[in-house]
Formats: structure tokens, C-alpha cells, sequence
């Protein structure tokens, strides 16, 4: 039988970007996808879907079944920037970790990937870089997702420590182009291209470009060794560099400066309101806590083992706004600086 990847959480934005770089590559790849999941991008490039939900197990069989030897890249998950509890986050992205592991046990799976976050690494003090570790404590992080990604880590990472064939994966802030329904991040991105972003804070974090997740995952199945951690970080830029390289690419309007304390403030009024439209909220308590601390990640390992090389912010920004007027998203604002945007994503040679 051919070789065949195993992708969940296919039609999310990482997961789009993996099956795209796999049949990029000629790969066989089959997508799991949540039963309303949007999967006409990858169906597209020719991914084999099967729909279900991670958290029942059977319905994970048939995503299994005849992929013995097969390689499994495991990204489903639900990322919440809220700080209360949630209840849904917490089976999807620990119990729902835990069934794929005990499926890929018991099909033979050859080698898994799992996909954690840089949140499940202990934040330390400014002045200091954080870098891999082996053990996670859901009660040295802050947040209800970190929290959730540091126990499913730990659950992945003992499994390692008793002969599972796998690496873990901890990507920084995801940005870029492809289909990114929930993030937050790229939401930002849209709302200032549309003039919609009502201001910003300064604080910022590590953010990396979703293609080179993508990348480091297939080179860590590649080329990772059997139990190790491997950080994806692409480099930290503060909120206003980002907004102000967006204002070069797009032409766009400068956007207010608040201080922390008054988008605290109304940071509850601005998520209701997102919610309401259906968008992602930017800002909420936990969101404008972690633009405020440490978000200096070091990706040496994964350079060295697995010739991980991350591209710069602003090749990144021109791509994501560059997929957003061609998806059809912001193309009311960008009608004027089309022509510059394509020509920019050419020579960037995307």
C-alpha cells in the first residue's frame, strides 16, 4: 500500500497549510474534519475527508482503517483566548488527543506529530528565552488553552518516554495565508485591511507563518527524532510593528494606541460585539495579558535538526492580505492596491 499521511484537524488553518505542502509534494494524505467543517479547499487538492469528531472515538475508526505504517499529523484543536473555563475546549484538545494516540497505537500507525502550542511551555521573565522542555504542568501556565495544551502535551509526552514513535510540535502565533476560520490573529489582520479594527495596545508576541509550521511538521516526521520537542517560533514583533508594516502593504489608515487599561476595560464590550457579527474577538482579558509578557521563543533546535527556517513578518503580511482579496474577503478595500499586492506576493515568489 502507498504511504499515506493522516492529517486531523484538516480543514483548520494549519491543517489546510500541511495538506497543501503534503500534496504539494505528491503525497496521499487523508483529512479528518469536523462534520460542519469547510473542507472544499483541501477536497480541492485532492485530500480524502473523513468526518467526525475527535472526541468520540468511533467515529475516529474509519480515518484509521487500512493505514497501517501510516504517518499521522495530529492538529485538530480548539483555540480559545478566553480565560474561563470551557468545558468543550478541554475534550476536544485533551480527550480528543488522547483517543487519536490510542487509535494510532492500535492501527500501527508509523510515526505521529503532535501538534501542541508554545502556551504549554511555562511563560519566564523578560530578558529570559524560552526553549523546549519535556515534562508539561497545566498548573505552571496560565489560561484555560494553555492549560489544556500542557496536559495533552504531557499525556503525548509519557507516551514518548514509554517507546511511542513521536514528536511534539509547539508553534508560536500562527499567521498567513489559507482558509483560517478561528483565528484570531489573521482575524486582526482582516479587521485593520477592512478598517475595522477599532485600535491596538502595545505588548506583542512571537508570530510565525503558518507555511513554515507546515514545514517544520512534515521535516520533523522526516527528520525528528523519536521523543523530542521541537519550537516553532518565527520572531517577536510588538502589535504597532505589525499594524504599521500593514500600512505599508495596504495603504491603510493609522490605528489608535490604547493604554492597557482602557482596553481591559472595554475588552468585554469588544468580544460581545464580535461575537455578535461572527467574527473572532480580538481583545479579551487573557488575550491583552499575553501581549504583556515574555514572547521570546527560541527555535534553534528545530533549525538545526530540522532545517527550519522561518521567513520574515513582512513576506508573510503581503501573502495573508494577498489570500484575503483573492478569497474574496477584503476586496472592497483593497480594489485600489490590488495590483501592488499581487506584484509584491510575485516577487516574494509565492
Amino acid at each position: 500500500m502507498d504511504k499515506i499521511y493522516l492529517v486531523t484537524g484538516a480543514a483548520g488553518h494549519l491543517g489546510s497549510a500541511v495538506c497543501s505542502l503534503l500534496r504539494e509534494r505528491g503525497a496521499r494524505v487523508r483529512g479528518f474534519a469536523y462534520y460542519s467543517d469547510d473542507t472544499a479547499f483541501i477536497e480541492d487538492l485532492g485530500v480524502e475527508i473523513v468526518r467526525g469528531d475527535v472526541t468520540d472515538k468511533e467515529s475516529l475508526r474509519p480515518f484509521f482503517e487500512g493505514a497501517e505504517n501510516a504517518y499521522l499529523i495530529h492538529t485538530a484543536a480548539i483555540v480559545d483566548i478566553d480565560s474561563k473555563k470551557n468545558d468543550r475546549m478541554r475534550e476536544v484538545n485533551v480527550q480528543g488527543t488522547k483517543n487519536v494516540v490510542e487509535l494510532a497505537e492500535e492501527y500501527g500507525v508509523e510515526k505521529t506529530i503532535y501538534v501542541s502550542s508554545v502556551h504549554a511551555i511555562p511563560v519566564k521573565p523578560h530578558g529570559r528565552v524560552m526553549r523546549e522542555v519535556r515534562e508539561f504542568d497545566p498548573d505552571l501556565v496560565d489560561g484555560a488553552y494553555a492549560k489544556t495544551k500542557a496536559e495533552a502535551a504531557e499525556y503525548v509526552a509519557e507516551k514518548m518516554r514509554e517507546g511511542f514513535n513521536a514528536c511534539i510540535v509547539h508553534p508560536s502565533g500562527i499567521i498567513g495565508p489559507y482558509p483560517s476560520t478561528g483565528n484570531h490573529l489573521v482575524q486582526m489582520i482582516k479587521n485593520y485591511v477592512k478598517g475595522m479594527l477599532p485600535g491596538c495596545v502595545k505588548g506583542g508576541y512571537d508570530f510565525v507563518d503558518v507555511r513554515d509550521c507546515a514545514l517544520g511538521i512534515v521535516s520533523a516526521m522526516e527528520n525528528g527524532r523519536a521523543g523530542e520537542c521541537y519550537l516553532l517560533s518565527g520572531g517577536y514583533y510588538s502589535i504597532i510593528e505589525m499594524l504599521k508594516l500593514l500600512k505599508e502593504i495596504t495603504h491603510g489608515k493609522n490605528v489608535n494606541v490604547w493604554p492597557k487599561w482602557l482596553a481591559k476595560l472595554f475588552a468585554p464590550a469588544l468580544a460581545k460585539s464580535a461575537l455578535r457579527k461572527g467574527r473572532k474577538p480580538i481583545y479579551t482579558a487573557y488575550s491583552l495579558e499575553t501581549l504583556g509578557v515574555n514572547g521570546r521563543f527560541s527555535h534553534d533546535k528545530a533549525t538545526y535538526e530540522l532545517g527550519f527556517m522561518p521567513r520574515e513578518l513582512y513576506d508573510t503580511l503581503v501573502d495573508t492580505v494577498d489570500w484575503l482579496q483573492k478569497s474574496g474577503e477584503c476586496v472592497k478595500k483593497l480594489k485600489k492596491t490590488r495590483g501592488k499586492v499581487i506584484m509584491r506576493s510575485v516577487k516574494a515568489g509565492v
